[in-house]
């Protein structure tokens, strides 16, 4: 084997985790990789029983800081890593048996991928997350398109270490765990590293099951991702895993919405208001058929909830548009 793969560590920040974190552990000490495996537990000021939960696993290091967010707590992990590959995944992940010797492959296929990104997966039923789980699967269809991605989530990440301590890591700028994975991988897109997709590294994960708790993680998204683009801006136009169709469904809300209102003035509105729910139905239709196919109900709902995920990510990037140009 080669001999990058003769030590990985596998780097997991927690914060109060403790409903959670046996369960990513049980995977993680379970995995069929043959190779030297390096566990470590950063323990993020966590007030439950977290750090005693992780303490009773043998083979996982643990370590502790006070409370500074999940970039912070990455960022130690890899300081603290003996493995010339580190891997993330989050507490609350469930890795498949196969997901290290899955996660390494491409670096051993290719010496020059500096970065690899995972897959997620949910045994779900509920239809919230049966749409969040198609909604990132048609994503995961987009990256597929391209050979290199620049976008690699925390939830299955993968690099050389080497290259993620010369680019400092993750910006601890972002306090919460949302975007901070996006910056750190346009920046090194714009580097010229290279990183792909792996369908095949597979996490499985605890999607929002309520409608309310999809649409305020996709708004706080949306506001983090604002202070991501202004670091990165030559990302604004496109990146490998944001469909662009996305950003145009973006547009349709508040016209809509201000349309239906200036209705009540002017029948010429409620025309307009008509025409534009028509053509925010045509940009659904595509998503909508794939969703069909293996999913009845989340495709006949697909319109509906793609406008709420719309209004949910257009109020995120107005607010987080005006926070992030306010920062220095």
């Amino acid at each position: 084997m080669d001999a990058i793969a003769d030590m990985v560590t596998v780097i997991i920040p927690a914060f109060n985790a403790e409903k959670a974190i046996s369960r990513c552990l049980d995977a993680l000490t379970g995995q069929n990789y043959s190779g030297e495996l390096e566990i470590i537990v950063i323990d993020d000021g966590s007030t439950d029983s977290t750090p005693d939960i992780v303490s009773q696993y043998k083979r996982v290091q643990l370590v502790r800081q006070k409370n500074a967010g999940p970039a912070s707590a990455r960022n130690k992990g890899a300081s603290a890593a003996r493995g010339d590959i580190i891997l993330f995944t989050d507490s609350d992940c469930v890795p498949e048996q196969n997901w290290i010797s899955e996660m390494l492959r491409p670096f051993h296929e290719d010496r020059e991928v500096v970065g690899v990104k995972g897959a997620y997966k949910t045994r779900q039923r509920e239809i919230t997350a049966r749409f969040v789980q198609l909604e990132y699967e048609d994503k995961y269809n987009y990256m597929l398109k391209d050979k290199y991605i620049d976008f690699i989530d925390t939830y299955s990440a993968g690099f050389r270490k080497n290259i993620f301590l010369e680019m400092n890591g993750y910006d601890t700028a972002f306090p919460v765990a949302c975007a901070e994975d996006v910056e750190l991988s346009y920046r090194m897109s714009n580097r010229g590293h290279k990183m792909v997709f792996n369908p095949d590294a597979v996490v499985y994960h605890t999607h929002p099951d309520r409608l309310i708790d999809y649409l305020k993680k996709k708004y706080k998204f949306a506001y983090w991702r604002m202070l991501a683009l202004k670091k990165n801006p030559d990302k604004a136009l496109k990146d490998s895993h944001t469909p662009q169709m996305m950003k145009l469904q973006l547009l349709f809300p508040p016209l809509i919405i201000g349309s239906a209102i200036l209705a009540i003035l002017d029948i010429i509105f409620l025309i307009l208001t008509l025409v534009l729910v028509k053509i925010f139905l045509a940009t659904t239709v595509s998503f909508a058929y794939r969703s069909l196919k293996s999913d009845a109900i989340v495709g006949l709902l697909a319109p509906v909830l793609l406008f709420l995920r719309a209004s949910a990510q257009f109020s995120g990037v107005l607010f987080g548009a005006v926070f992030a140009g306010k920062r220095t």
